[in-house]
């Protein structure tokens, strides 16, 4: 299949790799496969070990590429939430005494002065959000291109991420044999298909369950209003199972998927599997509601440190309530617990495609439709941005056909002010934050008492 065509969204996280790869010859999105891969240099959604990484990045795409039988070059990968900071960013340039019109190469040097006036040191900007352009101080536009200016002033949010562990993921993806395009923000590609648009306007919580993380994202009036990251995922529930069962890891993670549930009123204690216990002779047989309390007890301490956040935001106030992702959300009765220990609405999302129908590809389906979605002016940031890594060649003379692949509809902003974000982002705090602050809680009864007990 030609290279040109296709869109890799690649997804990295803890415990495994994620891409989708979708064709855009029809002027339209189309996703033709998709493919996942373990992986053990990971952790807590960073890079501790580079060569496992790449060699779970290489065999996820590997995969993917003989599935669709296709020819992988390039990806555009999604940077979590737990990696952004976010600037308040502005740019001011002089265009011409006598006014003249304004082009490509007038655009470019006014983002480059907003992203490098605001780029802090240790940082690099993997995305720019322009809120409005200001033709000589007063007409506020959303494109300037083609109009007569004597100056031109951009106002937007600069996205950055720590420079090291941009270097150790590029690094990775070099050395599984591919080159990053560019980067798009994890939490705003899932909201672009998780949550439509009433609620990203009016508010909706993006919770991802992930193998190593958990994060909780607030989108209203398409920002980003505030994010929090809990240090535990579904590594940590099968990690329980082990240690209580006695059983060995990669046993525990093969009866969580086929038995598990995450509300033990879904489950019956006549429903019995066996179990490889370690120093047993023969397997143990345990019910699915002694196996559910276990998970429970675990997800609902996780839950219990991401709601204190959320309370404190007002959060569930917003019509939208929780819409949840990630591989851990695979697990029946999610949106259940959900629902009942946040008090609000609850679905979970994953995506309708073909191939694509599990919550685990919900953030590598979000990145090629972001990254499908792009505007012009979004494509000149990352040609500032990413300079010769971009592909293909913008120019003037595109016609709107061709410049499909990555046309996005601008919005005045999508994403909130520094503050209301950053003090916030320091969310790693909140695994260490007291699971009993929130007095609502109601109190759980025989094994889930216990197993809180025993997890604390």
């Amino acid at each position: 299949m030609d290279k040109t065509n296709l869109l890799v969204g690649l997804d990295i996280g803890t415990t495994s790799i994620k891409a989708v790869v979708a064709d855009t010859a029809s002027n339209e999105l189309r996703v033709i496969g998709a493919a996942s891969a373990p992986t053990k240099g990971m952790r807590h959604g960073k890079i501790v070990d580079i060569d496992q990484t790449a060699s779970a990045i290489a065999s996820a795409l590997k995969k993917v590429s003989e599935k669709t039988n296709s020819k992988i070059y390039r990806v555009v990968t999604g940077i979590p939430v737990g990696l952004l900071q976010l600037e308040e960013a502005k740019g001011l340039i002089n265009i011409g005494e006598q006014g003249q019109e304004v082009g490509d190469s007038d655009v470019k040097r006014v983002l480059s002065s907003a992203i490098s006036s605001s780029l802090k040191e240790g940082w690099e900007p993997i995305a720019f959000l322009p809120n409005k352009f200001l033709i000589d101080g007063r007409t506020d536009v959303d494109d300037p291109r083609k109009m007569i200016a004597h100056s031109l002033e951009i106002h937007g949010i600069l996205l950055t991420a720590p420079t090291t562990d941009l270097h150790n993921i590029k690094k990775a993806i070099e050395r599984a044999g591919y080159q990053n395009n560019f980067f798009v923000p994890t939490p705003l590609a899932i909201a672009s298909v998780a949550l439509d648009e009433g609620e990203r306007t009016f508010g909706a919580i993006i919770l991802d369950l992930g193998g190593g993380t958990t994060t909780a994202t607030v989108i209203h009036e398409n920002k980003i209003k505030y994010a929090t990251i809990d240090l535990e995922g579904g590594s940590d529930i099968t990690n329980d199972i082990s240690v209580v069962l006695n059983t060995s890891k990669n046993e525990a993670e093969k009866i969580k998927r086929e038995f598990g549930y995450a509300d033990p009123n879904l489950t019956s204690t006549d429903n019995k599997f066996p179990v490889n216990v370690v120093g047993e002779s023969a397997p143990q047989m345990i019910d699915e509601e002694y196996l559910s309390e276990i998970i429970n007890a675990r997800l609902e301490q996780i839950l219990d440190r991401v709601g204190n956040g959320l309370d404190d935001h007002d959060a569930f106030k917003l019509p939208g309530g929780v819409v949840i992702t990630g591989g851990s959300s695979a697990l029946q009765g999610t949106d259940d617990v959900v629902k009942d220990n946040f008090q609000v609405k609850a679905r979970i999302f994953q995506p309708d495609q073909m191939g694509l129908r599990n919550p685990l590809y919900a953030a590598g389906f979000g990145v090629v439709k972001y990254a499908y979605s792009l505007a012009d002016i979004d494509y000149l940031v990352n040609s500032v941005i990413y300079g010769g890594q971009i592909t293909p060649k913008i120019s003037e003379d595109n016609n709107s056909e061709k410049m499909k692949f990555f046309k996005r509809p601008q919005t005045t902003s999508e994403i909130t002010r520094k503050e209301d974000y950053n003090k916030t982002n320091v969310a790693q705090s909140a695994h260490e934050s007291d699971t009993d602050a929130r007095d609502t809680k109601k109190n759980k009864k025989g094994l889930r008492d216990f197993f809180k007990k025993f997890f604390d």
